[in-house]
């Protein structure tokens, strides 16, 4: 479902002010955020995207009955616009979210708006829901990622949205993989065929995880935060099997610290992390 009336023009106007830019096929900018599905933990939605929508590299969520489901902020920020459009023009009723480092992000067609203009929110924070306001055909949330004014081609948790056609995506915004709204798991950050042994929560801040992989015999620690998400702070993660030497990953980082993977099979591990001032370092422990 395209976009027409006065967004053509918005489009126009944010290409003339970012032609210096690099825009769309270009790669996505090293400070660009993690950025998450708009959507609930689980919520299923067709990413549509099409050739000469306004403006270029839009997303249009398309679901059956997605009229007044939640939309959320799909990275931390800043609410800059709630606005509204005339009837059956562009937007309807909108909100723009400033991320920092240049990037924004739109969502259109709302049935309601749930923030303020300078209203903090954080990644998950339910900013409104979606519907059909404004110039549409039909029920569906219009998403944009902005880059100094400019629309990027959109990436949702690290995955690349396909121009141009229908693709499913799964949300993951808010999981709570590693609490307090972390998109990633400790599975996503040491991979596939690991699986959790022991974990040690440091205070309110996260959560250091021990996980092991029976197929090669490694282990795997991963320090997931649950606060201060997407912002870069002191984080990291050690593991150290007995008899052998210690590996570390430590520094400023906005999800998790980690992975840090070392051969341990019949073997003791000290393990640990930390997250600003809150620390846990384990006895060597699970010997099999």
């Amino acid at each position: 479902m395209r976009l027409t009336g006065k967004l053509a023009a918005l489009g126009a106007l944010a290409a003339t002010t970012a032609a210096a830019l690099l825009v769309g096929g270009a790669t996505q900018a090293s400070a660009a955020p993690n950025f998450q599905m708009p959507f609930k933990c689980g919520y299923t939605a067709t990413a549509a995207t099409f050739s000469g929508h306004k403006p270029a590299y839009s997303v249009d969520f398309q679901k059956s009955g997605i009229t007044g489901d939640a939309v959320l902020a799909s990275a931390p920020g800043t609410v800059t616009r709630v606005d509204s459009t005339a009837p059956g023009e562009s937007y309807g009723k909108w909100i723009e979210i400033s991320h920092g480092g240049g990037w924004t992000t739109r969502y259109a067609h709302l049935s309601a708006q749930s923030v303020r203009q300078g209203q903090q929110v954080r990644l998950g924070t339910k900013i409104g829901e979606a519907g059909a306001t404004g110039g549409v055909t039909g029920p569906h949330l219009h998403y944009e990622q902005r880059y100094n004014g400019a629309t990027r081609k959109a990436v949702l948790n690290g995955r690349s949205v396909p121009y141009y056609g229908h693709t499913s995506f799964t949300s993951k915004n808010s999981c709570g993989g590693g609490g307090g709204g972390n998109p990633y798991s400790p599975k996503e950050v040491c991979g596939s065929g690991y699986s959790v042994i022991d974990r040690h929560a440091l205070g309110k801040a996260g959560t250091v995880y021990l996980m092991y992989n029976a197929s090669n015999g490694k282990n795997c620690v991963a320090t997931l935060k649950s606060s201060s998400l997407g912002k870069k702070t002191p984080a990291s993660a050690f593991l150290k099997p007995k008899g052998g030497t210690r590996a570390m990953d430590s520094g400023n980082y906005t999800y998790y610290a980690g992975p840090v993977r070392k051969s341990a099979a019949k073997t003791c591990v000290r393990w640990g992390g930390s997250l600003g001032d809150k620390k846990y370092t384990s006895p060597f422990e699970h010997c099999g």
